[in-house]
C-alpha cells in the first residue's frame, strides 16, 4: 500500500513544489494599478524676445501620481518645481513650481513596452526678472518682466513611451507642451526621463 501511495503521489507533489506558484499581482488586472513617478524634466522655453525670439532651456523636477481607469486609459496628477533657471542675455526665466491634471491612452506594444498620449491641464507659477532694463539689448525682453507666465493656467499635452525594466517598475521617456503663455506668445515644451511604479 505504501509502495502505491508514494508511486501515485510523489509525481503529484513533485510537480505541485516545481511550478512556478502564481502571484497575486499576475492575477491583477492593469485597470486596477495605481502608479507613482520621479521625473528629470527639461523645459524648453520658445519664442523668448520680440527680435530674436531665443530658445532657453531650464531644468525641473516632476513627481506623477495616478491610475488606471480601464486597460487603456489612465487619470494623473503631477507636481513639479523649478531647480535651474533658463537665462539669455539680462534675462532669467524661474518657473517656481507647477501642477497638472492629463487624462490618457495607452496602447501596448509588447508585454514589456507601452505608447502613450495624454491631454490635460496646467497651473504654473514663475518669475521673470530683467538684470538691466535699460540697455538696449533688453528692451526685446521687457514685456516678459514680472509674472511668468502672465497666463497661470494652460492646455498641456504629452506624448511618451514605458518599458518595463523590472517587475512592475518602468523606464519612461516623454515629451509635450507643458504651456503656451497666452500674454507673451512664449511657448514652453517639457522633455522628461525617469521610473514609474505600478501597484
Amino acid at each position: 500500500m505504501n509502495q502505491v501511495l508514494r508511486t501515485l503521489l510523489l509525481p503529484g507533489l513533485v510537480s505541485v513544489i516545481t511550478s512556478t506558484p502564481v502571484t497575486a499581482a499576475d492575477d491583477v488586472p492593469r485597470e486596477e494599478l495605481n502608479y507613482v513617478g520621479i521625473l528629470a524634466t527639461a523645459l524648453e522655453h520658445r519664442g523668448v524676445g520680440t527680435v530674436t525670439e531665443e530658445e532657453v532651456w531650464s531644468s525641473a523636477a516632476t513627481l506623477v501620481v495616478g491610475g488606471h481607469i480601464t486597460d487603456l486609459f489612465h487619470a494623473e496628477l503631477r507636481a513639479g518645481g523649478g531647480y535651474k533657471d533658463a537665462t539669455v542675455e539680462g534675462l532669467t526665466l524661474s518657473v517656481d513650481y507647477f501642477a497638472s491634471w492629463y487624462l490618457g491612452m495607452h496602447y501596448p506594444l509588447t508585454d514589456y513596452a507601452n505608447v502613450y498620449g495624454q491631454f490635460g491641464f496646467s497651473y504654473i507659477s514663475g518669475e521673470a526678472e530683467l538684470a538691466n532694463p535699460d540697455a538696449a539689448e533688453n528692451r526685446q525682453f521687457d514685456y516678459l518682466e514680472g509674472d511668468y507666465p502672465d497666463s497661470s493656467f494652460s492646455v498641456s499635452w504629452l506624448a511618451g513611451m514605458d518599458v518595463e525594466i523590472l517587475s512592475n517598475t518602468y523606464l519612461v521617456l516623454e515629451g509635450g507642451r507643458l504651456f503656451k503663455d497666452t500674454g507673451s506668445d512664449v511657448n514652453t515644451f517639457q522633455f522628461s526621463g525617469g521610473l514609474r511604479y505600478e501597484f
